[in-house]
Parts: structure tokens; sequence; C-alpha cells
């Protein structure tokens, strides 16, 4: 059902439509690690390691196309808000067209440059080919993953986040079950795990567009709506490519980084999967307060409802790094038992190293609640351009620490490089979230002046 939070207390809100939220994005990661720990522990690390070594070209690419429909679901946000229903379907239509563009794109030029890319990352080569079988996979699954993606952020553009994860609940437990058929039965290997995963999205994105069609009428483009528009292309575009960008470009960091990991050997190449699965799961209650937040302040925007931005950020902020603090202390205590549910017990080698790169972590996490907050409130409130640049400190940041001392302190690097990215991205971001809010209360200002 479509929510207004344009009034009502803010806090509460924001809690009501991050917590269906949460538990989605805690049921995507599981299933994420539920193939990690199926591969590595039928299949070896070894296959682990295939199933990690592109992670970050994933996230690319992925993240491009989440990104992407995040910011087409912010103009849905603000004419919603605003109550302009028949504006805001002429937006939908818009961004569905520019989605399955995005989708033929992607799927062709990924697919066609699967091994390069791979190269590029410089995947060992006694795990090359399962790494490739995966990673073709996953991209010839594109399309999939900007059907439920776009569909969902449309869905909590108006308020409803319980949807979404409902279906994603459904399509989680269902891939557990086509791991195990997959990899297990039809003896699949790494590719079972993607065919696995891309299939659980599809389902996803098919009960999403089902629901849309039965129950979400006014989410529907009317024969006035469907037809395109170079305006609300500019202003679609305008949101999406920035905010897709922006996953990309932090992503751009990550592969230096991943590139620089994989050098080290294939003990590291597992250790470092197994630690990003765990650093993954652990933050997606961030992904969640931030869209919250996010949603709040771009609903409020289109209702002129200034004091309320302003309350949406300052309570987002303080739920993230209370967050982030928790979950820093999860991380240094309990790493290496989080790290054998993926590793065997005897490569200790691998399982050490993945515990010292969450200690590492867990003491700056509380960092991610400034971060994550302040960029999705500044793409909320229609500066997606501005937000870019976060990734851009991101991407420096880890480039910096990955070239500049890996070959010296080896995976000690690794360990901080993240940190390294987290602190450059909130010195820009937190002041730059402050001038958008200041610069938005204005806009609202003058509007009603007039």
């Amino acid at each position: 059902m479509a929510t207004s939070m344009v009034k009502g207390n803010p806090m509460k809100l924001m809690l009501q439509f991050a917590f269906p939220l949460l538990i989605g994005n805690l049921l995507q990661q599981t299933y994420n690690i539920i193939d990690a720990a199926i591969v590595g522990q039928t299949l070896g690390p070894e296959a682990l390691a295939s199933v990690g070594a592109s992670s970050s070209v994933q996230f690319l690419v992925l993240g491009f196309c989440m990104g992407s429909c995040t910011g087409f679901s912010v103009p849905v946000a603000k004419y919603f808000g605003a109550g302009k229903l028949d504006k805001m379907r002429d937006y939908i239509f818009n961004g569905a067209a520019l989605a399955v563009l995005i989708a033929a794109i992607l799927t062709t030029l990924c697919s066609l440059l699967c091994a390069p890319i791979l190269h590029l990352l410089s995947v060992p080569s006694d795990i090359f080919a399962d790494a490739y079988a995966y990673q073709l996979v996953i991209f010839l699954g594109i399309p999939f993953s900007i059907l439920y993606n776009y569909l969902s952020s449309i869905l909590r553009a108006v308020g409803d986040s319980r949807t979404p994860f409902l279906f994603l609940a459904f399509s989680a437990i269902l891939n557990i079950f086509l791991d195990l058929f997959c990899i297990i039965i039809l003896h699949l290997g790494c590719a079972g795990a993607a065919i696995a995963t891309i299939s659980a999205q599809a389902i996803s994105g098919l009960l999403c567009l089902f629901f849309i069609s039965r129950k979400v009428k006014l989410l529907l483009p009317t024969k006035e709506n469907r037809t395109l528009r170079k305006d609300a292309a500019q202003e679609l575009l305008a949101m999406g490519i920035p905010t897709g960008l922006q996953f990309s470009i932090t992503a751009i960091g990550s592969m230096v980084m991943q590139s620089a990991n994989n050098g080290l050997g294939s003990v590291y190449v597992s250790a470092f999967t197994a630690a990003m699965k765990i650093k993954q799961f652990m933050m997606c209650p961030f992904d969640a307060i931030s869209t919250a937040a996010s949603v709040f302040c771009s609903q409020n925007l289109g209702a002129g409802q200034a004091k309320r931005i302003r309350q949406g950020l300052r309570q987002g902020v303080l739920v993230g790094v209370g967050y982030g603090a928790f979950a820093g202390v999860i991380m240094i205590l309990f790493g290496l038992p989080l790290t054998k549910l993926f590793i065997v017990s005897s490569a200790f080698e691998a399982i050490n190293a993945s515990a010292k790169y969450l200690r590492c972590l867990g003491f700056f996490y509380w960092m991610l609640g400034i971060l994550n907050v302040c960029r999705m409130v500044t793409q909320g409130l229609g500066y997606s351009g501005r937000a870019v640049f976060s990734g851009v400190m991101e991407m420096l940041a880890r480039t910096i620490v990955c070239l500049g001392f890996v070959g010296a302190f080896g995976f000690t690097a690794i360990c901080f490089a993240d940190q390294a990215a987290w602190l450059a991205a909130c010195c820009y971001i937190a002041p730059t979230c402050l001038y958008c809010v200041k610069k938005s209360t204005k806009m609202i200002a003058d509007r009603g002046a007039k």
C-alpha cells in the first residue's frame, strides 16, 4: 500500500518504512551468504575464490543498475508527495523505458567483455574457468536484476517497503533450494550458484510486476501517460545516471582493491570473499536506514515541509551511527567464528586473514551511518550530481591505499583501504548534505512566498 510520509512522527515513519526494507536486505544477503557457504563447504575454497574473485565488478555493474533505478524513483516520490499523480505516472513510464534501454546495453557489453574483465582483475589462472562461468551467468541476468530493482524502487517511492520485502523473502527461500539443486543434484558447480541467484531475482521482479498491475492501480500509466517525453527523460537521467555512477565509481575503487588482493594469491582471495559476505550482510541496516531517510526527505520536499526534511536527516544519522557502533563490536568480537561459516576449518591461514580484515573494519564501521544517510538524503533532495563526488572520494582513497601500500604491507593494507575511503567520503558528503538541505529549505520558502 502507498503511504504518505508528509505527516506524523518522522522517526516512527522512517523506522516503519525501514523495517521491512531491512528484513528484505538481510534476506537478500542471506541467500548470497548461502551461495557462498554451499560453494565453500561443498566445492572447496578454490570454488569460493572463483565466486568472489569478481565481486567488485558485479558491484560495478549491478550497482549502476540499482543506483539508476533508485534515482529514477526520486521524481516519483517527489510528485507523489506533492499529490501530482498524473505527472508521477508519466515519470514511471519514461523511467521504465530508460530501464529497458540500460538493461539491453549493459547485458550485451558485459557478456562480450566478461573474459577481459577477469584478466583486468588479475584473477588467478587456477580459478579463472569457474570465475568466468559464474560471472557470465550473472551478466546474462542483468535484465532480471533491473526489473526487480526498478519496480521495488517505485513501490518504495510511494511508501510501500513491505511488498518488495515479501516477494524477496519468497525468492530467498526458493534460492536456497535452487542452490542445492543446481550445485549438489545437477553438479553445475559455480555456474549453478549463479543460475540460482538469477532465477530468484527474476521471480522477485515478476511478482512485483504482477502485484502492481493488480493491486496498485495508481502506479499504472494510462494511455495518456504512455508517451516518451523529453523533459521527463532528462529529469530522470539527471537523477538516475549520477546515482548509478556513484555506485559504479565506488566500485572502481573496490575493483582496484580486489585486483591488488587477487595478486596476493588464492588464500587471500578466499579470505577476502568470506569477509566481504559478512561485511555486506552487516551493511544491510545502513541501506534500509538511508533509503528511509531519502524517501522521507524526498516526499517532504514535494510537500514543502522544510522542518521535516531537517528532522529526517538528523534522526537518520543518529540511528545510522548507533547501529554502526553496535555492528562494529560484533565484527571485532565474532569475526573468526563468522568466517568459519564459509571456509573449512583446516584452512587456517584464510580464516585468520578474514577475521583480521573484519576486526580492522569494526573500529570504523560507525562512519557508514554518516556516509550512507547523508549521501542518500542528498540524492533524495535532487542533488545526485553532488552525491557522485562522495563515490569519487571513496575511489581515490581506495586506489591510493592499494597502489601505494599493498606492495609494502600486503594484506594489512587491504584491511585499511575501506576505512580510508569512508573517511574521505564523509569529509565531503556531510557538509555537502547540510548545504543541500539549506538550499532546499530556501527553495521551499521562496515557493511559499510567491
